[in-house]
């Protein structure tokens, strides 16, 4: 009797404060997932990436402010011809010399009207790419696709809410925001397809620098605060975290308006993770400053844990594996 094929794929992201590492295993009729991993980023990044990560070719991605992400009205025409045009028509959008940069894009939506399609176009400065490579071949890794952080956790979302019970989700205009340690990423989807991606400056640290000031502790004790606190003090770590969260729902507000002022549609809920967003308090203060439904969602919620695997541990863990499960996810 011939066994099942199977194929893995690996998704490796490589935040400021963390590393994660997700592998997952496509089998016949489901997604499990073989392995995760989740490191202190340390001085020594190459050797950390060596002990972590396998000989086999690996997905990454980047964000920041070498990275951009546009979503443009172009005339209707095949992607030869996109391919041609693309180079010309980004320099209206994009803000870094074109030289200076890789280009891609991908066909959103062939059928706007005025004979249009929507184009997203993804653009990161090659010095920066370079310096990523750089660091991965140093750790003896192959590299198979480089990926944006915004498009890979988009694409975690669409998986774990691509059944059809979740249709209600899927046709509504939601918001992505993945909080990380140094940055924000936030994602407009509407019926499933993004239309505004963008990082915000706003994240995990500065809500650790909020609650060291108020609390007078060190900055790993202000870390463990967040997740899980007394309620003695907990009235006094939201009160010193209010005014950065106040500042980051003034950026998510202004990011819904301008959409809001192109689209006939709003946002309806936004859906939190990463390893900021586990701070005590934050979905209800948000939700409060933005009249809108805040909630948190599963990256793991469509695919299965191998038996060697916590599950539990893993789950507790998916909000900050999103992106290395939606590198993981392209094959």
């Amino acid at each position: 009797m011939k066994s099942k094929k199977t194929s893995s794929s690996i998704g490796l992201d490589i935040g400021t404060s963390e590393v994660k590492l997700v592998e997952l295993k496509f089998l016949k009729d489901a997604v499990e997932l073989a392995r995760f991993n989740l490191e202190p980023i340390q001085a020594d990044l190459v050797s950390l990436l060596k002990r972590i990560a396998p000989s086999q070719a690996i997905n990454i991605s980047v964000s920041g402010a070498s990275t951009v992400i546009r979503y443009i009205d172009f005339p209707r025409m095949n992607e030869d011809e996109l391919k041609q045009a693309l180079r010309f028509e980004a320099q209206k959008y994009i803000p870094f010399p074109i030289n200076e940069v890789n280009l891609d894009n991908y066909i959103l939506k062939e059928d706007l009207s005025d004979n249009k399609m929507l184009v997203l176009v993804a653009a990161v400065k090659k010095e920066f790419i370079n310096q990523r490579l750089k660091l991965i071949q140093e750790a003896g890794l192959k590299i198979n696709i480089v990926d944006l952080d915004s498009l890979a956790l988009i694409n975690a979302f669409n998986f774990s809410y691509s059944k059809e019970e979740d249709a209600d989700i899927k046709n509504k205009t939601i918001a992505l925001l993945n909080i990380g340690a140094s940055m924000s990423n936030l994602n407009i989807l509407e019926n499933g397809h993004p239309v505004l991606s963008r990082d915000i400056y706003i994240a995990g640290n500065n809500l650790t620098g909020r609650i060291q000031d108020a609390t007078g502790i060190d900055l790993k004790s202000a870390e463990e605060l967040k997740p899980d606190i007394d309620k003695e003090k907990l009235n006094k770590v939201i009160t010193a975290a209010e005014p950065v969260i106040s500042d980051l729902s003034k950026e998510l507000r202004t990011s819904f308006d301008y959409y809001e002022s192109q689209s006939a549609s709003s946002v309806s809920k936004i859906f939190l993770s990463g390893g900021g967003s586990k701070f005590a308090g934050l979905k209800d203060i948000l939700a409060n400053l933005l009249s809108i439904e805040v909630e948190y969602w599963d990256s793991l919620r469509q695919i299965s844990i191998a038996d060697h695997i916590d599950s539990k541990e893993a789950k507790e863990l998916s909000a900050q594996l999103a992106v290395a499960v939606g590198l993981a996810l392209r094959k």
